[in-house]
């Protein structure tokens, strides 16, 4: 028989490979436009020309430029400034302000003002103020109290942005648009949010029978027989339907993410193509608006270390705080639409944490180097003056009370600013990431559905979701591996390692995307957890986690959860690891190798760990989450160097990056450490042995 030809085939293969080409490119193309390449980075400040008398605004921004910024941010919790009375807009003020940032050739970044609506707007229509579950209400006065679901308050936040963009989007001197400020997931109560839940499932289940079987309305008389009869679900409630709670938290952050996309289709109407629109996340990754707004063309995050919530490393870690913070940021957000900038980083003392110390000195220029080491475009701090009034009184900022002393983080600034100069001077456009870092490249799977799943329903006190999560980054991290947080619709094969944890609820499409990963070479490591539920939340109507049997080379029996006084014990490699908060029971099939396994318990003996050949890759389970991830470390680290993946082992608070021909380490440990770096390395800024809160920076 006549063989058909493969040429047709290979032409649709190369052509699909040519659009995915030019396709990137015409994104890295937008990227470089808005932020050359041969820039590296930008610095810039927030800056509240409505706080200042008139007549410091001047030497404010001259001042600001004399430091080396080369932005600042204007407006935005200024709605009441911009429209004092409804339908009544004054940008005089804004005007004046603008022009003179552009004297001291200071770009901007022009902020809607939606996070604080004015008063007039609250006592007109107290309906936007969000309602909490206990049935309170917000009031004016706050930020971030008004509900992105209240049909008035986008309606009025969308004529207020029309204007400023009119007046603003063709202006040279405006870099980009931030949309709102932090926005967050906000569990509102209020009747349009009611209406707007409803709404939103008949639009996801269509039926009123399809949700009563996603949802297990069977279970405790839950049936309803109307969209109608649906409550927003009160989370504090004992008992509560977990699948509605779930249901709930999407329908909120599609709210937030449809808020944000109407602000920027509204923005985008009117602004030049020179201008970018973002907004500024915190580092909430529980929440699934981050990355899902469809109209900002790129993701910002905000990060603050030290205000009493991490001891860090040794005595005096809690004044540099916790050494994954930024990095992780950089590696989740950066993957998101393929460019990040950071635009809140700490400038020095807080207000607002349990505890408030100052930062050690250093450490906010080590910070700064760890958000450029990641990739960042550009870093921005809140704010340039210290505020004298209001709730973040005693917020440091750039200078001090007195408007014109650079503070610690100020002079730190300066510093990092003068200190990227030189690395622009050494800029090489040809410069490429070394191979040796790139085969050590890894992603981590992240789906907020099943995080947000396990949160609510963790089976005992002893687990931590992001605790679980931290143990395979900074693993990773101590690898000296590239690391991204990657989505379901990624492409795995960009990655010779994938980190998939306690992936719990999944699907036979994403069980068949995992098993071609593995066929087609690479290295597949997935943790306990992963598998137990479907899509909807429920358990499988099978044996216990039976459609992963087949990916993994094993079955799972069962699982153990043990008291906190009484770890059990998982053995691997002649050495002893504790654990107490999940451990899978495994039968593995012969072809498969048991790496680990339980010590104590009534199944001592048995599989806690195990690996596979699975066409041209791997397949790795760890069945279990240990105290401390010193287990895991180690099993990670047999799997890389077995295929040949030439890792480093870098010490906790030890982080180093390649970015554009420069390599980057910071230390955030309380012990000094000798980087190894590569024979062709040409040190630029600080020294092998970096000190605590110190910076190394080579080129290659």
């Amino acid at each position: 028989m006549k063989q058909k030809s493969k040429t047709p085939f290979l032409k649709k293969v190369l052509f699909v490979l040519f659009v995915l080409l030019v396709s990137l490119n015409s994104v890295a193309q937008k990227f470089d436009k808005y932020f050359p390449k041969k820039d590296l980075t930008t610095v810039g400040v927030y800056y509240y020309p409505e706080h200042w008398d008139e007549s410091q605004w001047d030497r404010d921004l001259k001042n600001i430029a004399a430091m080396g910024f080369e932005f600042t941010h204007f407006a935005e919790f200024a709605w009441a400034q911009l429209e004092p009375q409804e339908g009544v807009y004054d940008f005089k003020w804004l005007d004046k302000a603008v022009a003179i940032a552009a004297k001291y050739n200071l770009k901007i970044v022009m902020c809607t003002s939606t996070a604080t609506p004015p008063v007039w707007l609250t006592r007109k229509h107290p309906d936007i103020l969000a309602t909490y579950e206990d049935g309170t209400k917000t009031d004016h006065g706050s930020r971030q109290h008004a509900s992105f679901s209240s049909n008035y308050y986008r309606m009025y936040s969308m004529k207020m942005i029309e204007k400023l963009a009119k007046k603003y989007g063709n202006n040279k001197n405006i870099m980009g648009w931030q949309v709102d400020n932090e926005p967050s997931r906000l569990l509102d109560y209020g009747a349009d949010a009611q209406e707007r839940y409803r709404n939103w499932l008949k639009e996801k289940y269509k039926t009123i029978d399809a949700l009563n079987q996603a949802w297990g309305n069977n279970f405790w008389s839950g049936t309803y027989s109307d969209f109608s009869q649906i409550n927003i679900p009160l989370h504090k409630e004992w008992g509560m339907n977990l699948h509605s709670q779930l249901d709930h938290y999407r329908f909120a952050d599609q709210e937030t993410a449809t808020f944000l996309d109407e602000q920027a289709i509204t923005i985008r109407k009117y602004i030049s193509k020179d201008q970018w629109i973002t907004s500024n996340y915190r580092s909430n990754y529980d929440e699934s608006f981050v990355g899902m707004s469809k109209e900002l063309d790129f993701d910002c995050y905000t990060r603050y270390l030290v205000y009493g919530g991490s001891p860090g490393i040794g005595t005096k870690g809690y004044r540099l705080g916790d050494y994954t913070s930024i990095g992780m940021s950089n590696d989740f957000f950066r993957p998101l639409k393929g460019m990040y900038g950071c635009m809140e980083l700490q400038p020095g003392q807080v207000n607002w944490g349990s505890i408030n110390p100052q930062p050690l000195p250093g450490s906010i220029r080590m910070w700064l180097w760890h958000v450029f080491a990641g990739g960042s475009k550009f870093t921005c701090t809140y704010r340039y003056r210290a505020p004298l009034y209001g709730y973040e009184q005693f917020h440091y900022g750039i200078v001090g009370t007195d408007g014109v002393t650079p503070t610690i983080g100020g002079k730190e600034f300066a510093q990092f600013i003068k200190e990227i100069d030189t690395l622009r001077k050494k800029y090489d456009a040809k410069a490429t990431l070394p191979d040796y870092y790139l085969k050590r490249k890894t992603g981590i799977l992240f789906n907020t559905d099943n995080f947000m799943g396990i949160e609510l329903n963790k089976q005992t006190k002893e687990w931590n979701t992001m605790g679980h999560f931290l143990k395979y980054y900074r693993v990773s991290k101590s690898f000296g591996a590239p690391v991204d947080f990657v989505r379901d619709t990624t492409n795995f094969s960009n990655y010779p390692f994938l980190i998939v944890p306690a992936y719990q609820m999944i699907d036979q499409k994403m069980i068949d995307k995992l098993t071609l990963y593995a066929k087609n070479g690479g290295n597949l490591i997935l943790s306990c957890r992963s598998g137990i539920q479907n899509r909807q939340g429920h358990l499988w109507e099978a044996k216990f986690y039976e459609p992963m049997w087949n990916l993994i080379g094993s079955q799972i029996e069962s699982y153990d959860l043990l008291m906190p006084q009484s770890p059990g014990v998982i053995k691997f490699n002649n050495q002893e690891f504790a654990w107490t908060s999940w451990g899978d029971l495994l039968k593995p099939n012969k072809e498969t190798e048991v790496w680990a396994t339980y010590e104590s318990e009534f199944y001592a003996g048995t599989p806690a760990i195990i690996s596979r050949n699975l066409g041209k890759g791997t397949v790795t389970y760890i069945g279990v989450d240990s105290k401390n991830g010193e287990l895991e470390k180690q099993v990670l680290r047999r799997l890389y160097q077995k295929q040949n993946a030439p890792i480093e082992n870098y010490p906790e608070g030890i982080m180093v990056e390649y970015r554009d021909g420069f390599g980057v380490a910071v230390n955030y440990s309380d012990k000094e450490y000798e980087i190894n770096l590569p024979k062709n390395a040409k040190i630029i800024i600080g020294n092998k042995a970096i000190k605590t809160a110190e910076v190394l920076v080579w080129k290659y």
